[in-house]
């Protein structure tokens, strides 16, 4: 059963059981999600079934949107909740210098991210090895913020909403925020609103095809050939310039690139026919 659809995780569940959770419910064994949340968050989680868990890398799924909510003066190594090893009481600020440092993070920005994220060192996790306790040092990353701006501001806490590039970790952003303000602050509260446009819609079937950010190419040859995964021949393709196409041919959907000395397959010929749940 070929399925892609927008599931909503909630808080305090780990992705892998919401995976589990979603197999039983649509009694299929094939399934996959894109996009990790952590455990403390909740929001739009994009899954696939059958063939369609294939597609992920070729799926836009930027820029993504996320709400937080943002402690300010208490301390986490995590930068969310989960860890909270002290809280400072502050004093209220301007709701002009809240805006002003909230509005600060637009543009394209390079930071450290979380030790406890999923990053790898050596082969290990950066979050198996925070929580050993072992040294270590991460490579700092760039991100693009499209968008951030504040939802609303009921002291000690500041929710904002943020458009970040694929790749960004929100909680350094909403430490980066506070560090603007001059003090430390980690989240309370996380939820993933978008990826792309892919949003939540009561878990409705999507078509792939809407969601393929690739140009469309004709294969003039025999279907036999892309279906049976033959030799592909440069001249028998309607646009022979170097690139990634996608070829739809009777509801199946192969990836293919071109290159100066050969066509290669990517993905062969998946269905596109979704069957009931």
């Amino acid at each position: 059963m070929n399925r892609l659809f927008v599931a909503y995780k909630p808080k305090g569940v780990v992705c892998n059981h919401f995976l589990s959770a979603l197999k039983r419910k649509y009694q299929n064994k094939k399934a996959g999600f894109s996009g990790t949340l952590d455990p403390f968050a909740q929001g739009v989680l994009i899954v696939a079934f059958g063939q369609f868990t294939k597609l992920f890398r070729f799926l836009n799924k930027a820029p993504k949107t996320y709400r937080a909510t943002l402690w300010l003066g208490a301390y986490s190594p995590t930068l969310d909740s989960e860890k909270i090893e002290r809280v400072e009481t502050l004093m209220p600020f301007h709701p002009d210098s809240v805006h002003i440092a909230v509005q600060s993070m637009v543009g394209e920005i390079t930071y450290v991210p979380p030790k406890y994220s999923a990053k790898r060192v050596d082969g290990k996790r950066a979050y198996a090895l925070a929580r050993e306790e072992k040294v270590f040092e991460l490579n700092k990353i760039t991100s693009e913020i499209y968008a951030c701006h504040v939802v609303h501001y009921a002291h000690p806490f500041l929710t904002f909403e943020i458009t970040i590039s694929e790749g960004g970790y929100v909680r350094s952003i909403g430490a980066l925020i506070a560090k603007k303000l001059g003090f430390d602050g980690c989240l309370s509260a996380l939820e993933r609103l978008n990826e792309g446009a892919f949003v939540y819609a009561n878990e409705t079937p999507l078509n792939p095809l809407d969601f393929i950010a690739l140009p469309l190419n004709r294969y003039r040859g025999e279907v036999d050939d892309m279906v049976l995964g033959k030799k592909l021949l440069m001249e028998n393709f309607e646009n022979q310039e170097e690139g990634i196409y996608q070829i739809v041919i009777d509801e199946k959907l192969s990836i293919i690139e071109i290159s100066k000395d050969a066509v290669t397959y990517l993905l062969n010929s998946i269905s596109l026919k979704v069957l009931p749940c």
